[in-house]
């Protein structure tokens, strides 16, 4: 690994770039020595460690199939497409490698030829519709990424891409031309497969994403971005029933009823009848809260009754399905999904007390979703890992608590793994300063949030806006924007006005603007250079009170005799909080203030766990300090550009 990595290795060589870190040859070291071992590596690797080629380059070394994830389908696109190649290349390696996404990303030719021959289309579906058929013609992998005309949430995808419930398989017409089929066959054949962890934990849980037949041949899978990976291992291995599946099973049928002669006589008085109860079970619950145990339903008259009726829709839905399901291989598909769907809600209806896991409810505007979550993913994820018998290596910038990995290890199972903890090669002595607003109240007081933007103002007038204002809460979000409406003399860029990359796009082209974000702002965020000097933090991001599965969690942990304080919320909020930090300092040469405003910082004993876990960076609770930061004296005697790697 040091003769890639090292100075006057392959990398240094033929990378103008490139800089070689101690710290990154002892991560590639340690990955290299995991997967020979077939052991467990949990690895906290800083921002600007370069943990993309630390684990690139021994895994196109590893002489077994390696399996790499990563926590979004863009983080998945930017390693397939860029950072893999550039490692190939430059260690002369021809690497067979595979690029596989969820069947939700390829077209279906079969969905495409039933959306052409619908007649119910609006107007604008119709042109979308036709950009897809003119990319159809043209594309060889069928990934919708490619089109980047149609944006990703437009209403024409879901019906020209299939899922695990409506595809046809093998009884397809187009299956000897399938995208999905054709990606999963190169994956097969490929040494080294990049997939994210939704496609992952898919199969592992045996939601069957057709990636499963992959898994056993592989001899090492590399997690990165892996915080992410126990809150959606949770998701995973849930049971879940919403308005969108339902709706699409009432949607799909009356498509397959197209080619059945007299099939649509039958059927279509019972997707009048499921529909008719679908919306009345979504109104039932506009009195829920948005999250509310699944009892909370049960309560409610109106709710309960609706619950009953969607039941009884469902049951007669299933059987009017079964008299039609000989007649074609989609009717019969059709007829297959109402049994798991059924079955779903059965399993959500049990009375069964079990502390193992938590039925709960959730609402939008736009529909509804029932869960049954289980409140422990350790035990089944340690299953899998003992029938798999690989190496599982986790890398991310925030994985520890204080410096320890027990957290983390615990939610996943993880017995005895192999840690290393990374510090970022950044100067935060220098590039960074801590700032802690004196005098502020308790986060519970009533007027938190306009006293905080009244504490940070002198902040953003010293660094003339180019700041990000991170919330633990869109309530808080929305207050603040329409006070600095009121206040601020800077371009205000608030999340829910415009697509995320678009509002960052703006940000980074204003100069001195002031981004107000929460949830998706808090990571995957990357804005380098003086555009963002200031990050803000309104308040230690604990986990909303009140959710339905936290409550049971903790609940949980009381009965066996844990302290759900210290040892779930702390840390989880701890890792959260690093996220947001991690937006500061994204290079050598970033210089930025961080802007703690929570005084629980300083005023409880536990916010010491908090601070130890902060990248090593001066503290100051005077403004002056701030000031005196963004000085011209102070900018120069910033540390010599360094150029970054990956």
């Amino acid at each position: 690994m040091s003769e890639a990595l090292g100075p006057g290795g392959e990398l240094a060589r033929t990378l103008p770039h490139f800089v070689p870190r101690p710290s990154q040859q002892a991560m590639a070291e340690a990955v290299a020595a995991a997967i020979r071992q077939r052991s467990e590596l949990v690895v906290e690797a800083g921002t600007g460690t370069g943990k993309t080629f630390a684990y690139l380059v021994p895994a196109m070394n590893a002489g077994t199939r390696v399996i790499l994830s990563t926590g979004t389908k863009a983080l998945q696109d930017q390693l397939f497409n860029r950072d893999l190649p550039i490692v190939a290349q430059s260690l002369g390696l021809k690497v067979h490698a595979a690029l596989l996404k969820g069947r939700a990303n390829y077209l279906c030719r079969h969905r495409l030829e039933q959306a052409l021959s619908d007649g119910r289309l609006p107007r604008e579906e119709i042109y979308r519709l036709g950009q897809v058929r003119t990319w159809a013609a043209q594309t060889q992998n069928g990934d919708r990424a490619e089109l980047a005309a149609v944006p990703e949430d437009d209403p024409i995808w879901p019906r020209v891409t299939s899922t695990t419930e409506n595809c046809l398989g093998s009884g397809c017409p187009h299956f000897d031309r399938c995208f999905v089929v054709q990606a999963r066959q190169q994956a097969k054949e490929a040494d080294l497969v990049v997939v994210n962890h939704h496609l992952l934990l898919a199969d592992l849980a045996l939601k069957q994403e057709g990636f499963g037949e992959i898994l056993p041949g592989a001899g090492a899978f590399i997690l990165d971005e892996a915080h992410q990976l126990p809150e959606l291992a949770g998701q995973f291995f849930s049971e879940k029933l919403s308005y969108r599946q339902l709706e699409e099973l009432a949607s799909d049928t009356l498509d397959e009823t197209g080619s059945v002669s007299g099939a649509l006589a039958v059927l279509l008085p019972e997707v009048e009848i499921l529909r008719t109860s679908l919306r009345k079970m979504r109104l039932a619950m506009q009195s829920l809260p948005e999250r509310a145990p699944f009892a909370q339903l049960a309560e409610s008259v109106p709710a309960s009754e609706a619950l009953t009726n969607l039941n009884t829709a469902l049951q007669s839905f299933a059987v009017a399905t079964a008299s039609q399901a000989s007649r074609s291989r989609g009717l019969a598909n059709v007829y297959e999904r109402c049994q798991r769907l059924q079955h779903c809600l059965n399993l959500l209806q049990e009375t069964d007390n079990s502390s193992e896991a938590v039925r709960w409810v959730e609402r939008s505007g736009r529909g509804f979703t029932f869960h049954l979550t289980p409140l422990d993913v350790a035990t089944p994820l340690q299953a899998m890992r003992k029938r798999l018998q690989a190496a599982w290596i986790h890398t991310s910038a925030t994985l520890s608590v204080a410096s320890r990995f027990d957290h983390y290890a615990d939610r996943l199972g993880l017995q005895s793994p192999r840690t290393l903890a990374l510090q970022s090669p950044y100067d935060y002595a220098h590039q960074a300063l801590c700032y802690l607003p004196p005098g502020l109240p308790e986060p519970n007081t009533r007027d938190y949030t306009t006293r905080m933007l009244e504490a940070v103002m002198p902040v953003l007038q010293a660094s003339k806006g180019r700041a990000f204002i991170l919330f633990t809460s869109h309530r808080a979000l929305k207050q603040a924007a329409a006070w600095l409406q009121d206040h601020a003399d800077w371009p205000l860029f608030v999340q829910g006005t415009a697509p995320r990359h678009r509002l960052l796009e703006e940000f980074r082209r204003s100069g001195h603007g002031v981004l107000l974000g929460a949830a998706s702002f808090w990571e995957g965020v990357d804005v380098i250079g003086e555009a963002l000097s200031v990050v803000v933090i309104d308040k230690l991001p604990f986990e909303a009170p009140g959710d339905p599965v936290l409550e049971a969690r903790l609940d949980a942990m009381r009965r066996k005799d844990a302290n759900p304080f210290r040892d779930w919320q702390i840390p989880n909020a701890v890792i959260a909080l690093k996220q947001g930090i991690g937006r500061l300092i994204r290079c050598e040469t970033d210089r930025g203030i961080l802007v703690l405003c929570d005084p629980r910082l300083t005023s409880r004993g536990y916010g010491r766990i908090f601070m130890a876990s902060l990248p090593p960076m001066p503290h100051s609770r005077k403004i002056e300090d701030v000031q005196a930061f963004f000085t011209p004296q102070a900018a120069s005697s910033a540390p010599h550009p360094i150029e970054s790697d990956a």
